[in-house]
């Protein structure tokens, strides 16, 4: 079916169509144009091949040139128009602005909030794309899957009946809570080779391991895509990594993104896609190759890719979906692997040898501090952090797989027979999905880990993002600590919103291994563990485990699904006014002229700054949906730089420039607000990595202020200001942070209407407390059709004037 002229793939069929979601009945069938497969039912999922690969003809005819996997995913979703025929040789990188059609949208709860409500103020009545909505931030972890769930939906009942009566009104699939973490839900039954998908949630790229392009946006973007509107995404730049050899002993795919991480940094990877190419690719599994492009967040990439291998054939049809596997397969060469010789477009390109990597501990504080686990002894005598551990957690979505829970349990086997019953350390264990618990507790794993000691956890996201009543440490008096889990991120106070956990991150047969040592030096592949119950003494050596990719089947466990009716025009969605968990929004203002003059300096921050500084999450995901109260955590546990930068309690405190006084940063923006005082935000480098929760710009833009002018920002913040009405900017030369000082105030110019302009410089007058005024310039990333959104006074407003105006 697929001809080849001058080495690239050449389409001879242009019907290829997958249609599917959980619970759909497929009819099957081929014709001389390929595989054509009708859903039956009400469609939640749709990917054509026809049209991806008669795109990709198009963006090929001013260039043969082999293409990488990446180029082919994003340039078969280009929308034509009439007036814009896409072309290779006019697409550059970091520079040309894509407008995509993504065949899916997901958000999980702790976003869809949101989301849903600026959805609900656009005035639209039904979802364009297909879209789900996953009840999995919310659980909060304390004693146990089922009073754990019990909880949750006492306590956050009002939320849920929210978010399952917005979807059944406006076409949306939801998955209620207990259904497991959005991203292994979306791989089980929603991701399709070649698709795009974009989430609510930075860890959406989850979806590479299926082929399947993920990439992480703010509610904003999602609601463009929901709309039916041309979703934007700059070009990204491509870091090829190569992968040879296979993985051996303790090595596992964590270890492949917790080296990557160590080599990239946690910026390593803005404005680029992280595309796994090699021989050692046809080695993995598939829900191992979905760890790497899960982790791939850590290190800042829009996203991240492998190319389709029988493994996720396996997987497909282990989780009944064959008949995905068998179109897959139909366009394997032409749309879902890279071309012969494109690894010569590469911008970067990586090589890791599976063969000699070596397990990898990474943190604390950051998951880029790499450690492999020779080393991690001599860097733990080296430093100050707890060695003993408080606590070690498998789960995530980075690494809660069948065979992720399948090497703990062997290692629990072998600790057993060796006469270690039981974990020296406390230890959590949280299964990815509703299928993966039921088809661990046939398979008797869940049974194994409890009789060692484990508390099985509901499937949901957990402690990984701060849904953790903790209790065996003082977490408000900051007690030191250290635990150790397979999860993704380790930033201060990530898990128990506690700055003094030490967290570190690494594979689930590490963390196993962890638990029944206690001791954050242990390494298994060398040390012994005493065995105290053996007369005589007797010291007992860890065997690796061996990877078990897929279960003999899997269990389909509780229906956690709700369809949405195809008519939902009829339905209502009720919002108590007097609730403080949901609130209508308000739209802003619009741009006014000279807000930018004379404004106060609310808080420089001083090093790390993620979301989850800007606006913590864990006990304030109750608050996600009602801005005017999550605002009052905004920049609460930022380090600002003109305050002790040793006192834990100076965090998220900063210099009232009115009264004198030190108050915690949202009372502060309050207080300049009620004054009819502009204001804004100095950052450091990376501004904003990390989650992509919206609510880090919204609030900023809520309490008023109009800049964040940092070193640099992460890309989806950026974008999330954006969309919000608020100006990120970021210094000409770095140096010019270190300028700024306490008490200055800062106009801006070059930013009003018809002066702001892509390409062109803004320049920033500082006027200090005491001494000469002095100006510095700055650059932003806008394009033009950008500039709208700041006029407007964010994105939302420009799509409900667009609309009227039709």
């Amino acid at each position: 079916m697929v001809n080849t002229q001058m080495g690239v793939p050449v389409l001879d069929y242009h019907h290829a169509v997958v249609i599917t979601q959980s619970r759909c009945v497929i009819d099957v069938s081929y014709t001389d144009v390929g595989f054509v497969l009708t859903f039956v039912g009400p469609q939640l999922f749709g990917v054509n091949y026809g049209e991806q690969l008669s795109n990709l003809d198009t963006v090929r005819q001013s260039s043969r040139r082999p293409l990488t996997l990446t180029e082919k995913l994003l340039y078969s979703h280009l929308i034509p128009s009439d007036d814009k025929v896409w072309s290779l040789q006019e697409i550059d990188r970091g520079k040309t602005i894509l407008e995509l059609r993504p065949d899916r949208v997901a958000c999980h709860d702790a976003t869809a909030t949101m989301a849903l409500l600026q959805f609900i103020s656009a005035g639209l009545p039904r979802v364009a794309v297909p879209t789900t909505v996953h009840g999995d931030h919310l659980i909060v972890s304390e004693k146990g899957a089922e009073p754990d769930m019990k909880r949750a939906l006492t306590e956050h009942a009002e939320v849920y009946e929210f978010l399952s009566s917005a979807s059944r009104k406006y076409g949306i699939g939801f998955w209620k809570p207990g259904s497991g973490i959005i991203h292994t839900v979306i791989f089980e039954n929603h991701a399709v080779p070649g698709g795009l998908i974009i989430g609510t949630d930075s860890h959406t790229p989850n979806a590479g391991g299926l082929a399947m392009m993920g990439i992480g946006v703010g509610g904003s973007d999602a609601v463009d895509a929901m709309s039916g509107m041309p979703w934007e995404l700059v070009t990204p730049q491509i870091v090829g990594v190569r992968l040879t050899g296979q993985l051996s002993g303790w090595a596992s795919t964590k270890d492949i993104i917790c080296k990557l991480a160590g080599i990239l940094t946690v910026s390593g990877g803005k404005g680029r896609v992280i595309e796994f190419f090699g021989p050692g690719t046809e080695t993995l599994g598939a829900t191992a190759m979905a760890t790497i492009c899960n982790m791939s967040a850590e290190i800042g990439s829009t996203s991240c890719i492998f190319p389709y291998t029988t493994a996720m054939g396996r997987y497909l049809t282990a989780t009944r979906r064959a008949h995905v596997a068998q179109a897959a397969q139909g366009v394997q060469q032409a749309l879902l692997q890279a071309d012969e010789g494109s690894d010569k477009y590469y911008d970067q390109v990586i090589e890791i040898d599976l063969s000699t990597l070596e397990p990898h501990v990474n943190g604390p504080y950051t998951p880029d501090l790499a450690h492999p686990i020779s080393e991690l002894g001599k860097a733990v005598s080296q430093s100050e952090w707890p060695i003993n551990l408080s606590h070690a957690m498998v789960g995530s979505c980075t690494n809660s797989s069948y065979e992720d829970l399948d090497k703990t349990r062997q290692l629990v086997a072998q600790a057993r027979d060796a006469g270690l019953p039981r974990f020296k350390t406390p230890f959590l264990v949280a299964p990815g999905s509703e299928q993966i618990r039921a088809t661990a507790e046939e398979d008797g794993i869940l049974k194994e880990l409890q009789e060692a000691g484990a508390v099985v956890l509901s499937s949901s996201c957990g402690p990984c993002v701060g849904s953790w009543d903790r209790k065996d440490v003082d977490v408000r008096g900051k007690e030191k600590n250290s635990v150790v889990s397979s999860f993704n991120r380790n930033f201060v106070g990530r898990h128990d919103s506690n700055p003094a956990t030490h967290s570190f991150v690494t594979s689930p047969e590490l963390v196993t291994a962890f638990a029944y040592a206690g001791r954050l030096d242990f390494n298994p592949l060398t040390d012994s563990i005493p065995v105290e119950s053996v007369e005589g003494g007797k010291s007992f050596l860890f065997k690796a485990p061996v990877s078990r990719e897929l279960p003999a089947h899997f269990a389909t466990g509780e229906d956690t699904f709700q369809e949405p009716p195809s008519d939902g025009s009829s339905l209502s969605v009720i919002i108590d006014p007097q609730s403080d968990r949901l609130q209508l929004l308000t739209p802003f203002a619009p741009w006014q002229s000279g807000c930018a003059t004379n404004m106060e300096l609310l808080m420089k921050v001083k090093g790390k700054c993620t979301t989850d500084h800007i606006s913590p999450a864990g006990p304030w995901y109750k608050y996600r949906g009602h801005l005017e109260n999550i605002s009052n955590n905004m920049l609460t546990t930022a380090r600002n730089a003109f305050l002790p930068g040793n006192d834990p309690q100076m965090l998220g405190h900063t210099r009232n420039p009115i009264t004198s006084g030190v108050e915690v940063v949202p009372q502060v923006a309050r207080d300049l607000q009620g004054r009819g005082i502009r204001w804004c935000i100095i950052g450091d480098f990376n501004y904003g990595e990390g989650s992509s929760r919206e609510h880090a710009a919204l609030e900023p833009r809520y309490l008023g202020g109009v800049a964040v002018i940092a070193r640099s920002f992460a890309r989806i913040h950026e974008t999330n200001l954006k969309k919000q009405g608020m100006l990120p900017l970021t210094f000409d030369d770095p140096l010019d942070y270190d300028r700024i000082l306490e008490g200055d105030r800062i106009t801006l110019t070059g930013v009003e209407d018809g002066e702001l302009a892509p390409g062109r410089q803004v320049t920033m007058r500082v006027t200090p407390r005491q001494g000469a005024s002095w100006t510095a310039q700055l650059n932003h990333s806008y394009h033009a059709g950008q500039l709208h959104w700041l006029r407007a006074g964010s994105a939302l407003n420009h799509i409900k004037n667009t609309a009227l105006a039709k």
